[in-house]
């Protein structure tokens, strides 16, 4: 059975009677989960199995946003803490091996602990480099300020989630760390030429072209097009994502419900495929805002259908580990890495 080209969200932590005939009927390509539709790991399971089971694909992609630090859906008391981005960074800074093995550890975790669930995909790297005076969005989320750092890091993120067998997804493309505005409330305009652009921000994108998916961001890049964000621009999409960074896989947009886009979400939906995305994303839970999503978004077919399965069949079986072992080295490299922030 064919899907259509949509992730979506879901309301809380069980399906009522109008979600699952709407799964059924309009047959997303995926879904996307958050706090609210999190309390145990035994429940967030089942809700997994049965968004799946409706959908009727025993194998359909199942997103969440585990990052770490502030950006961690699953949290305690079921679930450790990890560190935020920046302390992979301040650990390169003492030396790079450092840096790398913990985001690799950092990662390998994580994707045992989705894999326990059922989740096949998380919403991670970043590749976003921030700067003085940008909003504080992205912040200590970012690996770091200096593009080399920034993608070896992302490399190490996306080599442990692999590891445990869940796929990566890129964000936000082509860069997110100069916005001055949250894209939840607003939407940013970043007035920096295309040189500085291309040197800076969109480096490290060009280093991870070869991930499988990518997000992109809810930014106004003036130089390239003073009109709209690079998630409903044609020409962003086709002259720098497709072509400077050279991205050739399945291309999603950021969330269609944050404040950053214009117009209905229908309205925003048709502009993220007119611009040249392979998927949209929504992800509030809302249901007639996903059903609009859905009325607007076509059979996933063509170029897009083949990125997807390509995507998919990048995911790779989890490796086995000793979770605890990599839990005790990784406390051990974040130690480090606060003594050396506060000698």
């Amino acid at each position: 059975m064919n899907t259509r080209a949509f992730i979506t969200g879901v309301a809380g932590t069980e399906l009522n009677a109008a979600e699952r005939e709407f799964i059924r009927s309009q047959r997303p390509w995926g879904f996307i989960l958050f706090k609210r539709n999190v309390e145990t790991p035994a429940q967030v399971a089942t809700l997994i199995k049965e968004l799946r089971q409706e959908l009727g694909q025993p194998e359909a992609p199942v997103l969440i946003d585990q990052e770490g630090g502030r950006v961690q859906r699953l949290a305690p008391p079921h679930w450790p803490v990890y560190p935020a981005g920046a302390v992979f960074g301040k650990l390169y800074d003492i030396d790079p091996a450092l840096g790398i093995t913990a985001a690799r550890l950092s990662a390998r975790l994580i994707a045992a602990d989705l894999d326990d669930l059922g989740v096949t995909v998380d919403c991670l790297p970043l590749a976003d480099i921030p700067v003085a005076g940008a909003n504080a969005v992205i912040g200590d989320r970012a690996y770091g300020a200096e593009p080399g750092k920034v993608a070896a890091i992302a490399r190490a993120v996306t080599e442990g989630l692999g590891q445990g067998g869940i796929l990566p997804i890129l964000k936000h493309i082509p860069g997110h760390g100069r916005a001055t505005a949250d894209t939840h409330l607003n939407l940013p305009v970043v007035d920096t030429p295309r040189a500085e652009l291309e040197r800076t921000d969109f480096a490290p994108f060009k280093s991870l072209a070869d991930l499988p998916m990518a997000m992109t961001a809810h930014v106004v890049f003036s130089a390239l097009d003073p009109a709209q964000p690079a998630t409903t621009s044609a020409t962003i999409i086709e002259q720098v994502i497709r072509g400077v960074i050279g991205f050739e896989g399945l291309l999603m947009s950021d969330d269609v419900s944050m404040n950053a886009l214009a117009g209905s979400i229908a309205e925003r939906t048709r502009a993220v495929f007119a611009a040249g995305c392979d998927m949209v994303l929504h992800c509030n839970g809302k249901l007639d805002e996903m059903r609009e999503v859905a009325r607007e978004t076509p059979e996933l077919s063509g170029k897009p259908l083949q990125r997807a399965g390509r995507a998919l069949a990048s995911r790779k079986a989890a490796q086995a580990f000793d979770r605890l072992k990599a839990r005790t080295e990784l406390d051990m490299l974040i130690g480090r890495a606060g003594a050396v922030a506060s000698a």
